[in-house]
């Protein structure tokens, strides 16, 4: 008999619950098998599955990938070998299906036929867990895209039998007792994007719990305890529940407020109570959520009853005692209010950080929440995972429900809600489009950025008009790092760390900038520089420290830093609280410190660049610095095309003409010119249907250019400081000679 010996993998996001297993097409030449054709999978026990090629990337690895219910059913754990071999497998006649111990269930009037419909041609053996995928109009409701385990109780023949379309399914609603698989929980196929962070949960829990002799022989103690920590809504409680399933250990929750109680000496007995009972029912695991709130730092803490909650804690972990095969995770997405006594080894030996998902991670976390969506072929979920920077699980998974939302808003007009049924065909009908996402992704925002997220101005480089030079410029800096890295790395430098755009007011600074975010697909955090300032020692310091440090967590980001010139002026100048020193300090630590910056880009705007602390415009830093400048004739004559664009222009109006007369005008200059003619042609007639020349003449005589010979001069003079290093400059500064006329 031909067969094989393969290590378990975890199934891809879309079988889960299909009963297929996935095989590399030397293994199934070699057993004479081709998709479709049913296998049989010995492990602790045996089972069945349909078999089906792999995906490339799993070719010649010796591995079957199977979902958390086939694992159960052949009692193996992932990273465990099973032995493959085709299966003889006979037409089932009758198959008697019920729910396990814990679970009761109604069964509506046509659920055989549904269950049945959904299982034809799968391979059943007796005492298998058949996952039924719960819809929307499924007599028995569970939340849709759940799988609602069933156990085969009876078969008819024996063996593997495979369900057709004669066989006879019939449901009972009692449960069976002594059946002890449950096929509920969460199983690593619902986890997206966390390859590395399962594998190395895994190799702390369940290698311990099933292999002690390992550690046995290499003569060392299995680890004692994991910290996850990492931003909110990454998957950290989801990951503990899924080990707790998969390991098949007792599981006990400790929420950390629940224990704390106002009674002397209570709370440190809850604990002791949880970790006794964990130990008599070993091996288990105690995961404890939201440890910062039982176990923050001793000596900021004014409450007694936390100190002793975290002594107590501190000793059942590491204590006198032995706490045998009781492994505790604790999750926090705080974890530098952890005391420190406990993330030392043999307490919390391992800490993981659970990060903001990547481009991968987040395709993966998409294919488990649109499992069970009717989706239209126009959905294409790569380039939606392209799309959200910065998004958590948590994230995803509101996206697909407020898509799913704004699909089911498109078909209400057509549901009669007094009625008790909604027509089948109608729901047959509803699917979910490209444009529901497209809604969504409007309304759902990163929640690492909910505090700082500015609304994204849908302005691209079209809207800014002139500057060639300019744009080439914030391209290169900008643009080229984030969206085309390999160039840099080809090369072999580093990309700019920020850039400086600085030109007399109204030059379209901030524009560029607004531009710039739009066009990266970045996260955009915008800092107006006085908004950050306070009244209170170190507030503002720690405000920019929040500010990088979300953009980190949500990278690649833009962070826009308006007016720098007020937020860090030159030190040594100012008298009094000393605020703005401290500010240039932390942004230059921030910016130029010991930390990696990553994918965060930083862009300043000034117009009066002379006031900026020179430290913050050397290399590593602002290393780039652009003039943005008065526009040239051809870029006045583009901003004005620009903002006449929706405005009906007589036949004589010439823009070029215009452009000519302007010198001196920039472009916030050159919209109030076009917004005055316009009121000029209103002002004549109050139906005027078009704008005149003569319009934009009178126009130009109330609009003053911004740009005069002074300012001019001025910056032309900040151009060769900058250009040929800033030692002219100082000189100047210390004479009081810069400075506006």
């Amino acid at each position: 008999m031909n067969e094989v010996q393969l290590e378990v993998a975890k199934a891809y996001p879309n079988d889960s619950g299909r009963g297929i297993a996935r095989l590399d097409p030397d293994t199934l030449l070699h057993l004479k098998l081709s998709p479709g054709d049913i296998i049989e999978i010995e492990g602790g026990d045996v089972t069945a599955a349909k078999v089906w090629r792999a995906d490339r990337q799993d070719w010649n690895t010796d591995t079957v990938r199977i979902d958390g219910f086939t694992r159960q059913n052949a009692d193996v754990g992932i990273g465990e070998r099973v032995t493959i071999r085709k299966a003889e497998a006979e037409k089932a006649e009758k198959l008697v299906l019920a729910p396990p111990e814990e679970a009761s269930v109604q069964f509506g009037s046509d659920a055989a036929g549904m269950v049945k419909r959904q299982i034809l041609k799968r391979p059943v053996v007796e005492r298998d867990i058949v996952p039924v995928m719960s819809s929307t109009n499924h007599p028995f409701m569970r939340s849709p895209g759940q799988a609602i385990p069933l156990i085969a109780v009876e078969t008819e023949p024996d063996g593997v039998a495979l369900i057709t379309e004669d066989t006879d399914v019939e449901l009972r609603e009692e449960p069976i007792s002594g059946f002890e698989k449950t096929g509920g929980g969460i199983t690593y196929e619902d986890i997206g994007g966390l390859q590395n962070e399962i594998q190395r949960v895994r190799e702390m829990v369940e290698l311990p719990m099933k292999h002690p002799q390992i550690f046995k022989k290499l003569g060392i103690e299995p680890p004692q305890g994991v910290l996850l920590h990492g931003p909110p809504g990454t998957g950290k409680t989801l990951l503990a529940k899924a080990v707790a399933n998969e390991t098949s250990a007792s599981f006990f929750s400790i929420a950390g407020p629940e224990i704390i109680s106002k009674y002397y000496g209570e709370s440190e007995q809850q604990l002791r109570e949880i970790f006794e009972d964990a130990t008599e029912e070993s091996p288990s695991i105690i995961f404890i959520d939201e440890l910062d709130s039982i176990a923050p730092k001793r000596e900021d803490v004014t409450g007694e009853v936390e100190r002793r909650v975290v002594a107590q804690l501190l000793t059942m972990m590491d204590g006198l005692e032995s706490r045998g095969q009781v492994i505790v995770i604790a999750a926090t997405n705080r974890v530098d209010s952890v005391d420190p006594a406990l993330r030392r080894p043999g307490r919390f030996d391992r800490e993981i950080e659970i990060g903001v998902p990547d481009e991968v991670g987040r395709e993966e976390i998409l294919q488990i929440h649109t499992r069970g969506m009717p989706l239209s072929d126009d959905v294409e979920l790569p380039r939606l995972a392209a799309e959200t920077h910065g998004f958590v699980g948590a994230d995803i998974e509101s996206l697909t429900k407020e898509a799913a939302m704004k699909a089911l808003r498109r078909y209400l007009p057509e549901i009669d809600l007094d009625e008790e049924d909604i027509p089948p065909s109608l729901i047959d009908r509803m699917i979910i489009k490209r444009e529901d996402f497209r809604g969504a992704l409007n309304e759902v925002s990163p929640s690492a950025m909910r505090e700082v997220l500015v609304e994204l101005p849908k302005i691209s480089w079209d809207d800014v008009g002139g500057l060639e030079d300019a744009k080439g410029q914030v391209k290169e800096s900008i643009e080229w790092p984030m969206n085309q890295s390999e160039k840099f790395e080809r090369m072999g430098i580093e990309p700019p760390a920020g850039v400086l755009l600085y030109g007399p007011p109204g030059t379209g600074k901030t524009l560029m900038a607004k531009a710039v975010a739009n066009e990266t697909d970045a996260n955009f955090i915008s800092v107006r520089g006085p908004q950050l300032l306070s009244k209170w020692v170190g507030e503002s310091e720690k405000a920019i420290r929040q500010t990088f440090r979300k953009a980190r967590q949500v990278a690649p980001t833009v962070i826009f830093f308006d007016e720098l010139d007020s937020l860090a002026p030159g030190r040594g100048g100012d008298v009094g609280s000393n605020v703005s020193e401290r500010v240039v300090n932390q942004l230059l630590t921030e910016m130029d410190g010991l930390e990696d910056m990553e994918d965060v880009m930083v862009i300043g705007a000034t117009n009066r660049p002379d006031m900026i602390d020179p430290a913050l415009i050397r290399s590593g830093r602002f290393d780039r610095l652009i003039d943005i400048g008065e526009p040239d004739t051809d870029g006045r004559e583009q901003i004005l095309k620009i903002h006449t664009d929706d405005t009906p222009l007589a036949p004589d109006v010439s823009l070029r003409e215009i452009a000519e007369i302007t010198e001196g005008y920039v472009g916030s200059d050159l919209e109030s010119i076009a917004r005055e003619a316009a009121i000029e042609a209103l002002r004549d007639d109050d139906d005027a249907e078009e704008v005149e020349m003569q319009h934009f003449r009178s126009a130009l005589e109330s609009v003053r250019p911004t740009v005069n010979d002074d300012i001019r001069e001025y910056f032309e003079q900040m151009e060769d400081e900058f250009r040929g290093g800033g030692r002219e400059m100082d000189r100047q500064r210390g004479s009081g000679r810069i400075g506006f006329q």
